[in-house]
């Protein structure tokens, strides 16, 4: 029973460690892409949105 134990915590642990990986990963990302869009608001509303914007690779 032991051994039962031990193996459906650890695959209860993997489960975990990855899913809370996986939102921090989408927290960092949404911060971004909020950062980048809140300065270049600025930048625009500063400079008439007269920036170039850059083309996606």
């Amino acid at each position: 029973m032991s051994a039962y134990l031990s193996a459906a915590n650890r695959a209860a642990n993997t489960v975990r460690v990855r899913a809370t990986s996986a939102a921090k990963a989408e927290t960092t990302r949404q911060r971004r892409k909020a950062t980048k869009s809140a300065a270049t608001a600025w930048v625009d509303m500063w400079t008439g949105g007269a920036t170039r914007k850059r083309r996606k690779r």
